[in-house]
């Protein structure tokens, strides 16, 4: 009697491992559609329309920074991420206009990588050169 007893409870674990075999792969299976069904949306512009080569004309790129440059302004030590979303940009878009700023001695950053904030430099005064 006991063999039969060991017999039940190896079937029966047996059972209760394939049930839950199949029900990690029915998760995994609806995970893995999910996923696919978020990635044929597009949320954002196409990757491939930049990699076409086209550039932002200069116009544009002028634009944006004196925007850019206005926003850091009214928000001094905000990071990139915020100053991104309130121009409706992404912060890679916003990587040549910072750096123009910066070079033109009109914002300063500190900080490094997302820690990094943005301030914009003191006018100088007219008497002084």
């Amino acid at each position: 009697m006991s063999k039969t007893r060991i017999g039940d409870l190896e079937q029966q674990i047996e059972t209760l491992v394939r049930e839950h075999v199949a029900a990690l792969r029915r998760t995994a299976e609806a995970a893995v559609a999910r996923a696919f069904s978020r990635a044929s949306v597009p949320n954002r512009r196409s990757v491939t329309a930049r990699k076409s080569g086209a550039r932002r004309a200069p116009a544009e790129m002028s634009a944006l920074g004196e925007r850019l440059y206005a926003a850091i302004c009214a928000q001094p030590g905000a990071a990139m991420n915020t100053l991104a979303a309130e121009l409706g940009a992404t912060p890679r878009q916003l990587n040549r206009p910072v750096a123009t700023l910066r070079r033109a001695g009109r914002v300063r950053s500190v900080g490094q990588r997302q820690a990094t904030r943005y301030f914009p430099m003191a006018a100088k005064s007219a008497g002084r050169s």
